[in-house]
C-alpha cells in the first residue's frame, strides 16, 4: 500500500512520534498549520471512522484525550479536526485526527467561517434530517 501513514506506521518513513498506543500512533504534522500541530492516526489502515472496529476507535479517541491538554498547553486552545473522506477535505485517504493548537491571531476563524453556501432549510427539512440520521 502507497499510504504515507501506513509507512510511518511500520517505521519506513520517519516521523516526530509523540505517543503510542496498542491501535493508535500520535507524531506533530510534518507540514504544521502551528507549532504543535499533531496528528493522531489508527496504525490499521482505514478511510473513514466508520471503518474502524469499536475498540480501534476507542483507542484513538482515547489518546486524543490523552493528548488535547497537552497541546493546550502550548497556545491555550485546541482545534480538534477530522475529515472524513475526500468530500470532506480529507488529502491522506487514511483516518487522522488534527490537533492544532489555536490562538486569536492565527486567522483560522471559526469553523462557520469555512463554508460560503450554508443551507437555509425549512422546518420540514430539518424534521427529514433528523429522521434520517436518527434512524
Amino acid at each position: 500500500m502507497d499510504c504515507i501513514f501506513c509507512k510511518i506506521v511500520s517505521g519506513e518513513i520517519k516521523a516526530k512520534i509523540i505517543s503510542e498506543s496498542k491501535k493508535s500512533l500520535a507524531f506533530l504534522d510534518a507540514f504544521p498549520l502551528a507549532k504543535g500541530h499533531t496528528l493522531i492516526i489508527p496504525k490499521n489502515h482505514h478511510l473513514k471512522i466508520q471503518d474502524m472496529s469499536r475498540d480501534e476507535n476507542t483507542d484513538l479517541f482515547s489518546l486524543v484525550h490523552t493528548l488535547v491538554p497537552k497541546i493546550d498547553s502550548i497556545s491555550g486552545s485546541t482545534l480538534v479536526s477530522v475529515h472524513n473522506g475526500k468530500e470532506a477535505g480529507q488529502e491522506i485517504p487514511h483516518v487522522h485526527v488534527h490537533l492544532i493548537p489555536r490562538t486569536n491571531f492565527d486567522g483560522a476563524g471559526a469553523v462557520h467561517t469555512m463554508f460560503k453556501h450554508r443551507p437555509k432549510l425549512s422546518e420540514k427539512e430539518f424534521d427529514e434530517i433528523l429522521i434520517k440520521i436518527k434512524s
